[in-house]
């Protein structure tokens, strides 16, 4: 898989709504994750909520997004990052070194509890941007 790079939006507990109604927009493939399928189940985590979404139409166009993590506010306005994501990691950690050198790490570029390397930055211009790794699967 090439790298990508799309929209990645931030919702307030209606993220599967909303990725269903893009999806009858826009058709193609919807897949979705809750914070329950990673055994996040704290207090105020309602494990249906989405940990992550992705939107993948027979266009080209991919759509990603989830519910905010708990703990967290969500800013309706502010609630878009751009997500880089494949399987080179040259390339993309490359990408993060460039986009997180005199921003502000939300996330360090680090391995998560999904398997795959992840994190978050925003950039000196206050671009919020998400750059995924994916590793290989045994």
């Amino acid at each position: 898989m090439p790298s990508r790079l799309n929209p990645y939006i931030s919702f307030d507990g209606d993220a599967r709504q909303a990725l269903e109604f893009y999806k009858g927009v826009f058709g193609g493939t919807l897949t979705l994750h809750t914070y329950g399928d990673f055994g996040g189940n704290e207090a105020g985590d309602a494990g249906d909520r989405i940990m992550h979404g992705m939107l993948e139409t027979g266009s080209g166009f991919t759509l990603m997004g989830a519910d905010n993590p708990p703990g967290t506010e969500h800013k309706p306005g502010n609630n878009i990052a751009v997500s880089l994501s494949g399987k080179d990691a040259g390339e993309l950690r490359g990408y993060w070194e460039k986009l997180s050198a005199g921003g502000t790490v939300a996330v360090p570029l680090d391995k998560q509890m999904w398997g795959d390397v992840f994190g978050m930055c925003m950039d000196r211009f206050g671009i919020t941007w998400m750059v995924n790794i994916s590793e290989q699967r045994a």
